[in-house]
């Protein structure tokens, strides 16, 4: 044997001797304040989980290490704080959060963890099932220079978007828009209708009541038979709501890394943002824009950033924003649209005209378009927005009945063809638009001036 391999089987069983820990030291609650346990006694690393052993309970409390003080440990609960009281027992595991994942997760709903919620939302000391394996929850992205290059179109089965906003296999994507204007119907219009091979959907900080609404009325018996959908709901506390976005996101790389193109719709990053924060107030940081900590800013880049291509598959991201006020450059907004590749804007005027998906694709941009289309396309997608943005500018002075017909041929001929290009974008959520199709009507709207129809 040589001195190269010699040495290379002493490292490997190096580091299975620095992996033993021979004792592990128990610490004990000293205080709880606000959304944090303080513990005293531990010798643990951020991310560590523990489990807090509470009088009474048969089951201990999970909990993940998020900051310290001094020589005490913080420690913010994956579950309820109630029944934790100075002097429990806490127990470090020595690692950090995983998740089980393989085939067996199509079709199913799991918490925020990754535990099937048909089985009561924990089942961590039930059977492993076939084929299932523990998968790290966070991940780093993808090497920057190991990404292949988004050079294929993804088929959305949405006419809006594979028209105008065209996305690419391995392109992210944010839906930005306020409450109410059917941000999860376009949700289930892309679960139902994509191309992919594998959904996987994340509701962090989701009404309970919604969930199986989304579930039952917008995703189909048959669109959740090849997805994984995450739930953390609003009252859920604010680590699990985070670690959702995390399981759900290393769900996906799963898929990704055995060859699958995968869908991964997220509702909302918001309200992970907002989780975020809660946790950062509560183990002191100080609030800056808007009273968003500074760890918010640093987090959605490492949340948004592993999705996109890699070498075996890729994972297609939609990640909804919910804007305060309809106010586009809010900080999570302006921070979230300079990461992703592009962005879909709904309009709540459209919305309120009964116009769905209300999409806005005057404000909506997607920046792999260019390199995934033909130059047919991208012209008559072109020629389509100037008239629409034509139409917009003369609408006020067309409804007053100031506008003179002939005074301007842009306008003359956007007012023709309004009405076929509305229809074009409006389609119904059962309703499925193929690429094909969709591009053939987009060129007919484009060449055939005065159409009133398609």
């Amino acid at each position: 044997m040589s001195e190269r391999t010699q040495n290379l089987d002493l490292n490997a069983w190096r580091a299975r001797v620095n992996a033993v820990r021979p004792f592990r030291l128990l610490g004990r609650v000293t205080k709880v304040v606000g959304l944090t346990v303080e513990v005293e006694g531990l010798n643990s690393f951020i991310g560590e989980i523990c489990e807090v052993y509470v009088p009474g309970e048969i089951q201990p409390v999970r909990g993940e290490v998020v900051g310290f003080r001094g020589g005490t440990s913080l420690l913010m609960p994956l579950g309820e704080l109630r029944g934790i009281r100075p002097g429990c027992r806490v127990e470090p595991l020595g690692r950090a959060l995983t998740v089980r994942v393989g085939e067996h997760l199509l079709g199913q709903v799991v918490n925020g963890l990754g535990y099937p919620l048909a089985n009561g939302g924990d089942t961590r000391n039930g059977t492993r099932p076939d084929g299932a394996e523990e998968y790290p929850v966070h991940n780093a992205p993808p090497d920057p220079l190991s990404r292949r290059r988004i050079d294929r179109p993804l088929e959305t089965g949405v006419r809006a978007i594979d028209g105008f906003l065209t996305c690419g296999r391995g392109q992210r994507l944010g839906v930005f828009s306020g409450s109410g204007v059917g941000k999860s119907v376009l949700l289930g219009m892309l679960c139902r209708h994509c191309s992919a091979d594998v959904n996987v959907v994340a509701l962090v900080g989701e009404r309970g009541r919604e969930v199986k609404d989304f579930i039952e009325r917008d995703l189909g018996p048959e669109s959740l038979a090849r997805s994984v959908v995450v739930v953390a709901t609003s009252d859920q506390p604010a680590l699990i709501r985070l670690r959702a976005a995390m399981v759900a996101t290393a769900i996906a790389e799963y898929f990704r890394d055995r060859g699958k193109d995968v869908l991964f719709l997220m509702d909302s990053v918001t309200r992970f943002a907002l989780a975020q924060r809660e946790v950062g107030l509560a183990v002191g940081e100080p609030p800056t824009t808007r009273g968003y900590t500074p760890s918010v800013f640093a987090l959605l880049p490492k949340l948004l950033e592993r999705a996109g291509t890699s070498p075996a598959g890729s994972i297609t991201g939609f990640y909804t924003v919910l804007v305060e006020g309809d106010d586009l450059q809010e900080p999570v907004a302006d921070a979230v649209r300079s990461i992703l590749d592009g962005h879909i804007v709904l309009d709540r005027e459209l919305a309120a005209k009964n116009h769905y998906p209300a999409i806005d694709v005057l404000q909506s941009v997607s920046r792999l378009m260019p390199d995934i289309t033909a130059p047919e396309h991208q012209r008559c997608a072109a020629k389509l927005r100037r008239l629409l943005a034509a139409f917009k500018q003369a609408e006020d002075l067309v409804n007053i009945g100031a506008y003179v017909s002939g005074s301007n041929p842009l306008v003359d001929e956007a007012l023709a063809k309004h009405e076929a290009i509305m229809e074009f974008l409006r389609q119904d959520h059962t309703e499925f638009g193929g690429f094909a199709e969709s591009l053939a009507r987009l060129q007919y709207l484009a060449g055939e001036a005065g159409a009133a129809g398609a």
